[in-house]
């Protein structure tokens, strides 16, 4: 998409300094490229309507419109091709306080819940702070590219404790959208020793253009019966501080487990703005999630190149998903938070430490490339110069 096609504008800096930002609340000179949060303006549509909301002067509480439920179950089926109905929905205030609850509701303590790793590492608060065990099936890594160890996914899976799995799809760190192949042998075996699944979907349209996410309730009526899946406009959209997302299942049972669950924690009252915001995101907002999935589509390919020309000991995982680069780092150290440490002090260039994600992450660090242009050149340079003194340190150290 060239500049004069261009309809929005994703160039211009959104200045979130001392704003109460949880990014942004960084010493001055630092420049965060660590949570996922983008640093885009929303798109105006929806800046319009929680204007519209504002200005009625009345915030009182709220009850979900029946817009909320349209736009969501028109969104999924043409964006998706997947039929939602309205009954299988229900608000909540955020996808993690939603995977927080089900956890609770889905297992009893002590029992193993599976992840695979390297994964969101708020997962793994969500289930040992519940009193159960998180339990890793490792992604294997081979080539600059991540795969499913079914063999290990099938152990995990049928050892007696073992009743839950959480699934990200796609997968945040590595940003890789599951094939229907890969999701429907998860469903097969989850199937087969009784796991449910609970299957995160929040970067779901934030995709390579020309690439679409295959929903795991849409694989198979087996994955659409034992499984909960939570969705949300926040990470698409430039909303998280709305706290708006859903779940949704099919299947009654966990449907009303769910339902019970979120209304007796108090995560299922919407803010004033927190139902117009979604509906008119997922109602309006379509070209401008186009323009913006090419934007992180040209951020990615300057990352990649700006990596291999500039820091070829590095490597950059192919991805099609997120805006989230994973970086190998291994051939410099097994340490990325040490790296990562390091050129905070050194540049001002806050990364996540991949430690953090568990598996095989102490050798990557995670880059938020979903900025403009001018602050992306910044950061790359930064991590440039930031590289290159970490292994000038290091060689001094070992002489």
């Amino acid at each position: 998409m060239t500049k004069q096609t261009q309809k929005y504008d994703f160039d211009t800096p959104l200045d979130r300094r001392n704003t109460a930002s949880l990014k942004w609340d960084v010493s001055d000179g630092e420049l965060p490229m660590w949570v996922a949060d983008m640093d885009f303006a929303t798109a105006p549509q929806i800046v319009d309507a929680v204007t519209a909301r504002a200005k009625l002067g009345g915030f009182g509480y709220n009850v979900i419109p029946d817009k909320w439920y349209s736009a969501i179950v028109g969104w999924w089926k043409d964006r998706h091709g997947l039929n939602i109905e309205k009954n299988d929905l229900c608000f909540c205030t955020g996808v993690l306080p939603a995977i927080s609850c089900l956890v609770k509701r889905l297992s009893n303590i002590g029992d193993n819940v599976i992840v695979q790793t390297p994964v969101f590492n708020n997962f793994f608060n969500s289930i040992e702070n519940a009193g159960r065990h998180a339990l890793e099936n490792r992604l294997a890594y081979s080539g600059g590219k991540y795969e499913i160890d079914f063999a290990d996914l099938e152990a995990k899976m049928a050892l007696p404790t073992s009743t839950l799995m959480i699934l990200c799809n796609p997968h945040n760190p590595i940003g890789k959208i599951w094939s229907r192949a890969e999701l429907n042998g998860i469903a097969e075996l989850a199937d087969k020793y009784g796991i449910t699944v609970i299957s995160d979907e929040i970067h779901c349209d934030l995709t390579e253009p020309n690439c679409e996410y295959v929903p795991f309730a849409s694989v198979s009526e087996t994955a659409s019966n034992i499984s909960i899946t939570c969705i949300s406009a926040s990470k698409t959209f430039s909303l998280p501080g709305l706290q708006a997302a859903a779940v949704f299942a099919r299947n009654a049972r966990l449907r009303n487990i769910a339902v019970r669950g979120l209304n007796s924690d108090e995560l299922a009252e919407p803010n004033c703005f927190a139902a117009d915001a979604t509906a008119t995101a997922f109602s309006e907002c379509a070209d401008w999630l186009d323009e913006l999935r090419e934007y992180i589509s040209s951020n990615r390919k300057a990352t990649a190149l700006f990596i291999a020309n500039k820091l070829p000991e590095l490597h950059t995982v192919v991805q099609n998903a997120t805006y989230l680069m994973w970086i190998d780092c291994s051939e410099i150290t097994n340490d990325s938070t040490a790296l990562c440490d390091f050129i905070r002090r050194e540049t001002g260039l806050f990364l996540s430490q991949g430690a953090q994600f568990r598996g095989n992450g102490n050798r990557f660090v995670r880059m938020n490339i979903a900025c403009p242009r001018s602050i992306l050149d910044d950061g790359l340079d930064r991590f440039y110069r930031g590289v290159k003194a970490y292994e000038a340190a290091v060689r001094n150290t070992s002489l």
